[in-house]
């Protein structure tokens, strides 16, 4: 079904790299106009250029930068129809190594980052010429749902997004009916933030060995993969979805591993 996303403007932040690349060219290939945001400008620039799409910096932490951004897409466009929340930050520390600095570097990207864009987003969808409508796609983690004894903050950071993400679908569901809000829970993914994770420890090697078994698939999830569920969750063939989890994590819940 080509051109899936025809005539839709879409938002995706952390939009650079990884997922959040992978999801810009799908997005892009399906006919939606992209908008991509991040703070790695070189990198961001270069993708928009490929694709045909446009580049924001914007750091979702700052409250200032969503105003503006959703400011700008409001004026270039006539609205918004998705926002892909993707932008996320990784500090590996267990709860007795995770200084107030560590954990409010994390909250602020992962959690409330999110809050503010999927709050500033409510206020441009509500307005959409011919009714509201949206979706808001919240990509979060496996570690939304089980723990990770080397990522304290990441952990209840993306737990707290797989619960801010129903509150805000009910919220929305009831208020205006057509905005939608689900998340996105990936397994681990081959993309360039797990890399530095791995290479940050005592031997990279057996790390990413270790993180792709825990899939029963036996290796990662790639970007790809989670872009293709984005996209779902932003075609109108999810006009019923919202408030749920969608699990792209080669079977890890099916057989749990502790991490």
């Amino acid at each position: 079904m080509p051109d899936r996303l025809n005539g839709k403007v879409c938002l995706i932040t952390g939009g650079a790299s990884g997922i959040g690349a992978a999801t810009a060219r799908l997005f892009k290939d399906e006919g939606a106009t992209v908008i991509i945001s991040d703070v790695q400008d070189a990198a961001g620039d270069a993708l928009a250029d490929e694709l045909g799409a446009t580049y924001v910096h914007q750091d979702v932490s700052q409250e200032e930068d969503w105003k503006r951004t959703l400011g700008s897409i409001v004026s270039d466009h006539r609205g918004l129809d998705v926002l892909v929340n993707n932008a996320g930050i990784f500090r590996g520390a267990t709860i007795e190594e995770t200084s107030l600095e560590i954990w409010r570097q994390v909250i602020d990207v992962n959690l409330t980052g999110l809050m503010l864009g999927c709050r500033e987003a409510i206020a441009v969808m509500k307005d959409n010429s011919g009714g509201p409508s949206g979706s808001i796609i919240n990509i979060s983690s496996i570690t939304g749902f089980v723990g990770l004894a080397s990522g304290a903050a990441y952990t209840a950071s993306k737990g707290g997004v797989r619960l801010l993400s129903k509150s805000i679908a009910v919220h929305c569901a009831r208020t205006y009916r057509n905005i939608r809000c689900n998340s996105v829970h990936p397994g681990t993914i081959d993309t360039p933030m797990n890399q530095a994770a791995f290479e940050a420890s005592e031997d990279p090697a057996a790390m990413r060995d270790m993180f792709s078994n825990l899939q029963p698939i036996g290796r990662m999830i790639r970007s790809e993969e989670v872009a293709g569920a984005a996209l779902y969750l932003a075609s109108d063939e999810a006009s019923a979805v919202t408030g749920t989890e969608l699990l792209i994590d080669g079977g890890w819940l099916a057989a749990p591993n502790p991490l």
